[in-house]
């Protein structure tokens, strides 16, 4: 009996040992490296693409709206006259967009805005992991776009004989007693050949997401962007451009969070004129252009995810909103506008929600 005594000190040291080794074990092992999930909500932010991207299997159905603007300083707009913007209509843009895969997206959509017809896809291939070993996520965007508005209104303000050819009015040889009776011929053809009239339309898009989930709440992404138009009507414009874009997204509650994003658009233009120390806020070469804001609100309900937002951007893609924005915070032209996306599962991502629901 003794003998025992006298051993449960070492039985009790012995089992305290092998708490604390298994307590070292435990701590000297390295954190999982898993993948870094939803760092945004959807795919998009407001106007800016985020890193998401649709899952397999899996179809986005995406309508945006954007109103006219609420006031105007500059304008004969004092907010009741249009209804502070409701009686206008900026862009609408209706998207179907897929999943192939987890990390690969496809999408297609039609804006009211220059009749724009668009088609994408995304690629994610770079994910942030939880053990900080990958810090980033990165994703590739192409975009292209194509205009199919009438000739007449895709060249507004371009000499007609370029697109059309000239024309003159001779007497009709059907009839040629009659002086007063005249057709009109064409003399000589247009300018820009049949091939061209179809490929001035095009407009492109390449950009790089660059993203980091900071915490559960916070999550920021770099998006320098490429934009090249195949025609610009305007004399001083510039097919291609230069565009560096910054997205946020604060999480404020469980199924609520406050999202923005901005981009600065660079053109030859820019740098002359801050190369000759001319270069003003918001001017780029000697058109106005006003550099696209976005704030809103994100809310999540279920398959649902909606935004309500506020910008000066007229457009929705990247083709209209990075090469058309003549509006301004400075003038109080802001636009109220809305996104809903509703997701669908198909295949056997559909079969696999089923059974988690009747499970």
């Amino acid at each position: 009996m003794a003998l025992i005594t006298l051993m449960l000190p070492f039985t009790g040291n012995a089992q305290d040992g092998e708490l604390d080794l298994m307590q070292l074990l435990e701590e000297s092992e390295p954190p999982k490296q898993e993948k870094v999930t939803a760092t945004f909500k959807t795919t998009r932010v407001i106007n800016a693409h985020s890193i998401e991207t649709v899952k397999a299997k899996t179809i986005d159905v995406r309508i945006s709206h954007r109103f006219g603007n609420i006031y105007s300083t500059r304008n004969v707009n004092h907010g009741p006259d249009s209804f502070f913007g409701f009686d206008n209509v900026a862009d609408v843009r209706l998207a179907v967009e897929w999943g192939i895969t987890d990390e690969l997206m496809v999408g297609m959509g039609r804006s009211q805005m220059n009749n724009l017809i668009d088609g994408f896809v995304k690629w994610r291939f770079l994910t942030q992991t939880s053990d900080n070993k990958i810090p980033i996520s990165l994703a590739f965007l192409g975009n292209i776009g194509v205009n199919p508005s009438t000739r007449s209104t895709f060249y507004s303000g371009v000499k007609s004989y370029l697109w059309d050819g000239i024309y003159a009015y001779v007497q009709n040889p059907d009839n040629p007693s009659d002086p007063n009776d005249t057709v009109r011929v064409q003399t000589a053809p247009p300018v820009y050949g049949s091939s061209k009239l179809f490929f001035h339309r095009l407009s492109y898009t390449a950009q790089l997401i660059i993203a980091r989930k900071f915490s559960p709440s916070i999550s920021i992404e770099l998006l320098p962007t490429y934009i090249h138009r195949n025609f610009v009507g305007n004399q001083d414009g510039e097919n291609s451009l230069l565009a560096m874009g910054l997205a946020g997204r604060f999480k404020v509650a469980k199924r609520v969070a406050i999202i923005a994003d901005y981009f600065f658009v660079f053109t030859p233009s820019f740098f002359k004129l801050v190369h000759e120390g001319e270069y003003k806020y918001d001017m780029l070469g000697p058109n106005k252009f006003h550099m696209p804001i976005s704030i809103g609100v994100e809310v999540e309900t279920g398959g649902h995810v909606f935004h309500i937002d506020i910008s000066n951007a007229k457009g929705i893609v990247s083709n209209n909103f990075l090469t058309e924005s003549p509006d301004s915070w400075q003038y109080a032209e802001i636009k109220l506008g809305f996104n809903i996306s509703r997701v669908f599962n198909v295949g056997k991502r559909l079969k696999k929600a089923k059974e988690v629901t009747e499970g």
